[in-house]
């Protein structure tokens, strides 16, 4: 095993430099904006420029900080484990063994591209933090990517082959598996990423981060001001203020738009022995690598607006690890729903995508709305004591809920086929889980005093999803099936447990 130190590029300074001032982005505008901007001389100009003063020191020390980061990492292989040695001023050191280690992710930024780098994620079957990737080598050639592949291979399997070198010599034997070619499943078409950027939920993304902009941003604004121009504006008329607001709506959709497409762009998904590979990205080219072994379940969501085209999504859950993408990850973000079974049969052999036939007795209707008209009940009373007459409007929440639920009730479904459990429920867009008996980590059944005088229940499966649990539920189902799929759920518990006795 090769105990040679190897050293990340040197364009991880630059990088390390602008990771740390955009966490301290916040900090620096209101230091600048505080004093910086102020016109009353003191007559000494270093208290005038202050602030500027204070910024150009800040983006000195990232300077260093991020060459000083840069420096000091390193990372090697030996005793069958990749070891990394990182600190700014305390040096640490992390030891990750081979058989731990899932996958590696691939990310080739802006900064990357030119230099042919990427950035490596490694990931874990138990990440030591549910957010962050066990180790991160923030730019490497791909040669030098190909060299951790193969020491973990060679590690795994042990079987020789030579490595290339980045110049095409051959530098290096190892020892590694034969690589098997990878087979295209599934590529996002051109219309599919149009339909996909148009039909985004970014829109709600970026009206949230201006919220939160305006919240740290409180004291700066001039509401006051900003309230009297308005109120000056709105003279001009409902129509003017009404174009004006759509106006800004079609400008920040389109801003959604351009970050979905940015974002899926080139999407494709293919299959590298037992291994799903995930490529999308165009400003950000990523690629994710998911152990088949690690696939939890697999669900088929059906947003409405979509579902009226015949489109749907597929996701799939994913065990362990850490980072953003290591739980729910989106497999197909936008499909036919009727060419969703050839893609999903290449890489899931075993699922049955059959449509779930069990439906809910009539009785357990007035459950899915019961609750929500309750505690609209007062709300509507203030609203209308204290708007009246126009207060009356909210009267029309009461049927709208009433509609909801018993949507909600029409679309869900259940049903088993061999060790497979199918559920289908609807929060607002229509989910469709297929699980697993050997993926469900618990099964629940609830029922409150209502649920038994009406003989029905809520069945919950829980499967893993990154470091915390998914739970498919099939709310007021019939008492007996839901003790039925219980049933059928126990033989697995009681050979667990005759395992672990």
């Amino acid at each position: 095993m090769s105990e040679t130190r190897y050293k990340l590029h040197w364009i991880t300074a630059i990088i390390e430099v602008l990771k740390t001032a955009k966490e301290a982005i916040l900090p620096i505008i209101v230091l600048v904006f505080a004093n910086g901007l102020n016109d009353v001389g003191s007559g000494k100009w270093y208290l005038d420029y202050l602030s500027f003063i204070i910024f150009g020191v800040l983006m000195i020390m990232f300077f260093i900080t991020g060459i000083i980061k840069w420096k000091r990492f390193e990372y090697w292989f030996e005793d069958n484990e990749l070891r990394i040695e990182y600190g700014l001023f305390i040096k640490k050191k992390r030891y990750i063994p081979f058989d731990r280690i899932q996958s590696l992710d691939y990310t080739e930024g802006i900064l990357h591209r030119p230099f042919k780098l990427i950035k490596v994620k490694v990931e874990t079957a138990g990440s030591s933090s549910p957010k962050k990737a066990e180790a991160e080598l923030t730019a490497i050639t791909k040669a030098a990517a190909n060299r951790i592949e193969a020491e973990i291979a060679m590690a795994k399997v042990g079987k020789k082959i030579v490595l290339q070198a980045e110049d095409g010599e051959q530098t290096e034997e190892v020892r590694m598996a034969e690589k098997i070619p990878s087979k295209s499943v599934f590529k996002m078409t051109s219309k599919g990423l149009l339909i996909l950027a148009t039909t985004s939920g970014g829109i709600g993304i970026i009206l949230s981060g201006v919220g939160v902009f305006l919240s740290q941003f409180a004291e700066m604004i001039p509401f006051e001001w900003m309230y009297e121009e308005v109120s000056g504006f709105i003279k001009f008329g409902l129509l003017v203020v009404a174009i004006v607001v759509f106006l800004g709506f079609v400008f920040v959709w389109g801003i959604s738009v351009a970050m979905t497409f940015l974002a899926y762009y080139g999407f494709s998904v293919s299959l590298e022995s037992e291994d799903i590979v995930i490529t999308r990205g165009l400003l950000e080219k990523k690629r994710m690598t998911v152990p088949l072994r690690r696939v939890q379940s697999v669900r088929i969501i059906e947003n409405p607006f979509r579902q009226l085209f015949g489109y749907a999504s597929v996701v799939i859950d994913s065990a362990g690890g850490g980072g953003a993408e290591g739980a729910k990850i989106s497999l197909f973000p936008l499909v036919k729903k009727a060419d969703i079974s050839g893609p999903l049969k290449e890489i899931f052999p075993d699922l049955i995508l059959e449509e779930p036939m069990g439906k809910l007795p009539a009785r357990g209707k007035h459950f899915f709305y019961r609750i929500d008209f309750l505690w609209m009940i007062p709300v509507i009373g203030v609203i209308t004591y204290f708007f009246y007459p126009y207060g009356l409007l909210s009267l029309l929440i009461v049927p709208v809920i009433i509609l909801f639920g018993l949507w909600q009730h029409k679309s869900a479904a259940y049903g088993i086929s061999g060790n497979q459990l199918t559920i289908r429920f609807r929060n607002f867009s229509l989910q469709t889980a297929f699980l697993m008996k050997k993926r469900i980590q618990s099964m629940e059944m609830k029922q409150n005093h209502f649920h038994k005088r009406k003989r029905v229940a809520t069945l919950a499966a829980g499967i893993k999803s990154g470091m915390s649990i998914f739970n498919a539920q099939v709310h007021h189902m019939e008492e007996s099936e839901a003790e039925r799929i219980l049933s059928w759920f126990e033989p697995s518990l009681k050979n667990q447990e005759r395992e672990q006795g």
